[in-house]
């Protein structure tokens, strides 16, 4: 039976969809750095030339860095170009000048050979000249955006994880991620056309006061208004998009929950289509309006300078042929004057458009450059101290608070453990376990208080020699797109200098994951990405037990396991907490709801609203009036009345 999709009638919400383009959500509302981003946004035409030095220079030392060679060879080639220009204006202008002398034709054609050979050989140059440039431009494009993304995915990989938190963050990085670092590459590309113009326009001008000098101010005059008209289209279009970036954040993620397989079955379960469809009607709305607007505001720049522009090329024209009519220039001179005027247009015309590209792309650029200058003040300061384990972490008033949030999520805990132990971490949702847990794994830093591993404050220790001590089975795991034998390695790649541990295949068994992996259609080569061609995926229990071998094969003194179970079956849990028994050399901190499961921890901490409010082990909250108590005799209740 064939499903049909019926078209959508018009409805009551139809109407109010340009009502409800009018009210902008909180969440839509222009961020902070918004008010910085107008004021830069907001200069003048003069303004923008005065920074252009600055904004070539930076280009060309992004280049420099990238590839010396290719640079120069980029730059001195149309350089070089520009003077065959000049040459071959000027041997324009000695063969007009034997073709409309006197006497016999054949004679007159006779004499301008010579500067004919001339003008071809220059125009010949000229081609070959600029060829060669442009294949060393193309040749720099790729090289400098292998090294600016390169440099943005080593300065997001390096920040600490609280950065991600931070809602401002995000937005800069999003920021940088979609425009700032594709116009890197643009701005050394902007550059170079804009010193390709201006040696164009020099080289004519060169020529032109040779034929006449008056002409030039006609010249600048030509390309004054065509300057301003893009600077102000691109400073619009600019500050256009800055006010848009969170609502078009918001249309992507839109767009992937309506396009994902992943989100499909609960599209449907739940009935969210109209709804969805709703909300992406609301920002597609305002979308379509903020581009109406912009069209608009560009499209009225544009027909006044167009204008200006057209009455400054009459009075070039004008000039020129007054001129021509008093005698003041000879007609072979003004010939090529015409046509010095017309390569001096064109020349121009890449002048204008690649300043213009230079100053919107800059701007983009600057908020990469920003973006580098904010990750490196989120970047962990590094201890000098190694560390090869500990024997005892110990929390001394540790407290931690969210970007944006008035209540911490963990405040003023104090605990102590050791090696060799199993914890727990229990509480209600949002007691602040797993913020906890992070911070015991170093993953966090504590806004206020101490953590010390051996005595040693972990702001003294190496990060890189710390985290190699840890390892997490997080209840956020993602699905890596790798083959079932990378997503275990990744535990340890660097195997090699960690000598000790299991083996892949021991991890695999002690996960309960190894026979699993064996009925995989290639075994542990299967690529677990059905988007990939012969890719294959798991449940969510198949993948937790994936991770938790990931996890065991790190083989960490610091083993976190957050909700390790969640998505495993009785079988498979029961395989999983015999694995996560006490070990001499390891610390397991265990984060469960299923209390049953942490009745053998050595100790069990309770929190609530971030705080700790009861430790001890099994015996001894439950022989209390605890909270503790009361959330496993809740749980203990629904066996209880099962078996009865």
């Amino acid at each position: 039976m064939e499903t049909v999709i019926r078209p959508r009638q018009p409805s009551d919400q139809d109407e109010t969809i340009s009502d409800e383009a009018d009210q902008v959500l909180p969440e839509l509302e222009d961020p902070d750095w918004m008010h910085h981003a107008r004021q830069v946004a907001q200069t003048s035409f003069w303004a923008v030339a005065r920074r252009l030095p600055r904004l070539v220079r930076e280009a060309i030392g992004v280049a420099w860095a990238t590839n010396r060679r290719d640079t120069v060879a980029s730059i001195g080639l149309n350089i070089a170009a520009g003077v065959m220009t000049t040459f071959g204006l000027l041997a324009t202008t000695s063969v007009l000048t034997e073709l409309f002398a006197a006497g016999p034709t054949p004679d007159r054609v006779r004499a301008a050979v010579p500067a004919l050979l001339v003008a071809a050989a220059a125009a010949i140059a000229k081609g070959g000249l600029s060829i060669a440039a442009g294949w060393a431009q193309a040749r720099l494009m790729p090289q400098i955006n292998y090294r600016v993304e390169l440099r943005m995915f080593e300065a997001t990989t390096a920040v600490d994880l609280a950065a991600f938190d931070d809602a401002g963050f995000a937005e800069e990085m999003d920021r940088a991620n979609t425009r700032g670092v594709r116009e890197a590459a643009s701005i050394v590309y902007d550059s170079v056309n804009l010193i390709t113009g201006v040696v164009g326009v020099l080289a004519t001008a060169a020529a032109v006061a040779v034929i006449q000098p008056i002409l030039l101010p006609c010249l600048l005059l030509a390309a004054v208004p065509e300057a301003i008209t893009a600077v102000r289209i691109a400073r619009r279009q600019y500050l256009n998009m800055l006010a848009r970036i969170t609502r078009r954040r918001r249309m992507s993620m839109l767009a992937h929950l309506m396009a994902n397989r992943y989100t499909a079955v609960e599209i449907r379960a739940y009935q969210m289509r109209e709804f969805l469809l709703g909300e992406y009607r609301r920002m597609m709305s305002l979308e379509t309006r903020a581009d109406l607007d912009l069209v608009r505001s560009q499209t009225t720049t544009r027909i006044f300078g167009a204008s200006i522009a057209g009455l400054a090329s009459f009075a070039v024209y004008a000039v020129l042929g007054g001129l021509l009519l008093t005698g003041w220039v000879a007609l072979a001179a003004a010939a090529t004057a015409l046509l010095a005027l017309q390569t001096a247009h064109s020349s121009l015309g890449v002048t204008v458009f690649a300043t213009n590209s230079l100053y919107e792309d800059a701007l983009y650029y600057q908020d990469y450059r920003d973006f580098l200058d904010r990750a490196h003040t989120r970047i962990r300061p590094r201890g000098e101290k190694a560390t090869s384990g500990f024997d005892t972490i110990e929390l001394d008033r540790a407290s931690l608070r969210y970007p944006d949030t008035d209540t911490p999520a963990v405040n003023d805990v104090s605990l102590s453990v050791r090696r060799g132990q199993v914890i727990a971490l229990v509480g209600e949702n949002g007691s602040g376990k797993t913020t906890l847990a992070k911070m015991i794994a170093g993953l966090y830093r504590p806004t206020s208080g101490v953590i010390r591993w051996d005595g040693i404050d972990t702001e003294e220790l190496d990060p890189d020699s710390l985290g190699s001590h840890v390892a997490v089975m997080t209840q956020e795991w993602w699905k890596f797109p790798f083959t079932a034998r990378q997503n275990i390695l990744i535990g340890r790649h660097d195997r090699a200098s960690h000598r000790h541990g299991p083996s892949m295949e021991d991890a695999a068994r002690a996960a309960a994951a190894h026979d699993m992996i064996l009925d995989l259609p290639h075994g542990y080569d299967t690529l677990l990405d059905r988007e990939f061609k012969n890719g294959h995926d798991l449940s969510g229990g198949q993948w937790q037990r994936l991770v938790a071998a990931r996890s065991l094969y790190r083989d960490a003194r610091l083993l976190v396991c957050d909700e390790p179970s969640a998505a495993l079956d009785a079988r498979a849990e029961h395989a999983m907490f015999q694995h996560l028994r006490p070990h001499p050399d390891r610390l397991i901190v265990l984060i469960t709801h299923r209390l049953a499961n942490v009745r053998h921890a050595d100790q069990i901490f309770v929190m609530r609203d971030g705080r700790l409010i009861e430790q001890g082990n099994h015996d001894e909250l439950i022989a209390r009036d605890s909270l503790y108590r009361e959330l496993f005799d809740l749980q203990a209740a629904g066996y209880v009345s099962r078996v009865n």
